[in-house]
């Protein structure tokens, strides 16, 4: 690659290492966090409480420079409060256009379980076409967009899930985890006199991501990846235990996922262990089990797991321009 793409390669795993002070111990979150991002997708957090998803959005935001909003969604808060709304001004006599909180570089979405669904769907749209709609004049949202929103699944108290289809707008879906022991110890004496947030510097600004994200959507994916994502994602449509397999939308996200895993790894092609990494985060959300399933007490990891383990791995050979599969 060029000199140039090595230097944003570097900024990007910069990135990575200032998140890292907030963020301890979670590694592959980060990395899974800033794939999504290079791709251009929307992610959802789910986890318990008190894990760090909301820090992790926050530090990635301040790592990169960008314009962030953050909403704590409630059963109150109206689909206004996202796209905005016009507000009739007695001096002028017009109609002025007040910004939603979606007019930002990065929306922090805070238990997006927790409001109407019909405040959900306000945000899904904008995060599928991009732009909002107010009193039929059209806004574009500020590039690069990215959505990061987190979902609580302790607790139904006040909660409306997100259904598959709206589920299957968010690229990835990861869940973080508690920290081992070591990893805890760490945080606490690091959070003893100072806050970590603080410390976090910029390395890189909106403009800067755009280009990475064009870079790593430039990767080339040979025919026989393009395949093997197919076989992939068919087969977790005829497994046994699924009433939905991984949707169409699902093929296209592991193909932009592994680019972004090839482009962080310093590669100009996909290798089948960039898509291996990447089905899991892209799978677990938009697989629905069956009856079946559940009674077996079977979990969707499991069926992703047999799907890999199913479907034949390219083999090792040259590929155009010289390019190989790994």
């Amino acid at each position: 690659m060029e000199t140039n793409v090595d230097n944003r390669i570097q900024e990007a795993h910069q990135v990575m290492e200032e998140v890292k002070k907030v963020i301890m111990g979670k590694d592959d979150c980060v990395m899974k966090v800033m794939a999504a991002i290079l791709a251009g997708g929307n992610v959802l957090l789910e986890d318990v409480p008190g894990v760090g998803k909301t820090e992790m959005a926050m530090a990635f935001s301040k790592a990169m420079g960008l314009h962030s909003n953050r909403i704590q969604f409630t059963p109150d808060v109206m689909p206004s409060d996202i796209t905005g709304f016009s507000m009739y001004e007695k001096e002028t006599g017009d109609f002025v256009y007040r910004p939603g909180v979606v007019m930002c570089n990065l929306l922090l979405a805070d238990e997006i379980n927790r409001t109407s669904p019909k405040t959900q769907s306000a945000l899904l749209e904008v995060m599928e076409e991009g732009n909002v709609t107010v009193d039929g004049v059209t806004r574009q949202v500020p590039r690069p967009f990215i959505v990061l929103a987190t979902q609580n699944p302790v607790g139904s108290f006040g909660t409306q899930r997100l259904p598959e289809a709206q589920m299957d707008r968010f690229l990835i879906c990861i869940t973080m985890g508690y920290p081992n022991q070591e990893d805890e110890i760490r945080m606490l004496k690091s959070r003893h006199s100072q806050k970590p947030l603080e410390q976090i510097q910029p390395v890189i600004t909106g403009e800067e991501l755009l280009a990475m994200q064009e870079e790593a959507g430039n990767v080339f994916i040979h025919d026989v990846i393009y395949k093997y994502m197919v076989k992939l994602s068919g087969a977790t449509r005829e497994h046994g235990h699924t009433e939905l397999g991984l949707s169409p939308r699902g093929t296209l996200a592991l193909g932009k996922m592994a680019r972004a895993y090839a482009w962080l790894k310093n590669r100009d092609y996909v290798i089948p262990e960039d898509v291996k990494e990447a089905f899991y985060d892209v799978g677990n959300h938009r697989i629905r089990l069956n009856q079946t399933a559940r009674v077996n007490g079977r979990r969707t990891m499991d069926v992703l797991e047999e799907v890999l383990g199913q479907v034949r791995e390219p083999q090792p050979g040259r590929q155009e321009g010289g390019r190989k599969i790994r």
